[in-house]
């Protein structure tokens, strides 16, 4: 039984190889599936935790060297796929197939919240995760001009279908009145509503929901947390010091609401000019001040850069529409680390309620 004997050599190998986020072992953490040796090649599959995984490079590579160290094996075949973890209250206490829901907000209105959600949801969605938006800001949605979308399907059903654009499930007030009509509503029609997004639409299976506030701290907010167990929080600011102290009331507003908050990403950051200088038309660093002060992680600086309103304004997301500039690299790098915080807590609330 010698490849049997190289099964269990291998699997034993891969207990010493970590997740570098996690730092625990790929065993351990059930990453590793079909182990199979013939012929001294090994072949087995990974498992992440997200398909938006930044160092999913660094395990595959880690895992490799590990088990080429055996004797008797000659090559290594590693398959990646990945399974997102289901946040538990959603779990618990919806009946919904959305395993994660993760809230963008800003304490004022003008900072690029909308433009950054939709740019997530594209780069999660461009990595191999099911998305989809909720566009919660009644008051003013943009989502479906941003994503260049302005009807909804025929319902069936009963069931409110979802609009989709670039492979993101999308819903919005947006698509339910007409242009330029006010929304005059109070807080009962708005927890309503709220619930209804999420109840009444068909999003079938979603990795992650990604919801787009209203900006300040009021009815949306808190019908949210009272009715949509929210697995984290994110804070887009501007450098300024007035956006930087609306944006501390929705740190605190999330606190309070006991979301745990993912990052503070610092939105209209300095101009880079063609020649490598820079503009610091609102500032530069202030988010990332801000993010140190309340002990949580900053998950990156967007410039300002006028192609990212010029492709929100015609719905074309920037990290689809020019994946290799600057801002569309970093935007990637920021919903990679969003994804990573969600496994990093989902996988620890799992291991505390064991």
């Amino acid at each position: 039984m010698p490849n049997q004997i190289l099964k269990n050599d291998v699997i034993k190998k891969l207990e010493t190889v970590l997740d570098p986020e996690l730092n625990k072992d790929l065993v351990s953490l059930n990453m590793i599936e079909d182990v199979k040796v013939i012929e001294g090649t090994a072949e087995f599959t990974i498992v992440l935790t997200t398909p938006a995984c930044p160092l999913k490079d660094k395990i595959k590579n880690d895992a490799r060297d590990a088990v080429m160290e055996l004797e008797g094996i000659n090559d290594v075949k590693i398959n990646l796929t990945a399974k997102v973890p289901q946040h538990k209250e959603i779990k618990e206490k919806l009946k919904t197939s959305i395993k994660n829901i993760i809230a963008v907000a800003s304490g004022k209105g003008g900072v690029g919240k909308s433009t950054i959600a939709v740019n997530i949801a594209a780069a999660l969605s461009k990595a191999g995760a099911s998305i989809g938006i909720m566009d919660a800001d009644i008051y003013g949605p943009n989502i479906p001009t941003m994503m260049g979308v302005h009807k909804l399907p025929d319902p069936i059903d009963g069931k409110i279908i979802p609009a989709v654009a670039y492979g993101i499930k999308l819903i919005s007030i947006g698509f339910l009145v007409k242009d330029g009509q006010p929304l005059i509503w109070r807080g009962p029609l708005l927890h309503s509503t709220i619930r209804q997004f999420l109840e009444d639409v068909d999003w079938g299976e979603l990795d992650y929901l990604i919801v787009d506030l209203p900006p300040g701290t009021g009815d949306v907010q808190l019908s949210l947390s009272q009715h949509i167990p929210v697995t984290c929080g994110i804070i887009v600011t501007m450098p300024q010091k007035v956006s930087l102290d609306d944006a501390s009331r929705g740190i605190e507003m999330f606190k309070k609401l006991d979301i745990p908050i993912a990052g503070v990403i610092e939105n209209m950051s300095a101009m880079v000019l063609p020649d490598g200088s820079k503009i610091d038309i609102f500032g530069e660093g202030g988010g990332e001040q801000m993010a140190d002060a309340y002990g949580l992680p900053f998950l990156g600086r967007i410039p300002l850069e006028p192609k990212i309103r010029e492709y929100g304004d015609v719905g074309k997301p920037i990290v689809i529409s020019e994946p290799d500039s600057k801002p569309a690299v970093i935007i990637n790098d920021i919903a990679f680390k969003v994804a990573s915080f969600v496994s990093m807590f989902d996988l620890s609330e799992s291991k505390v309620n064991e």
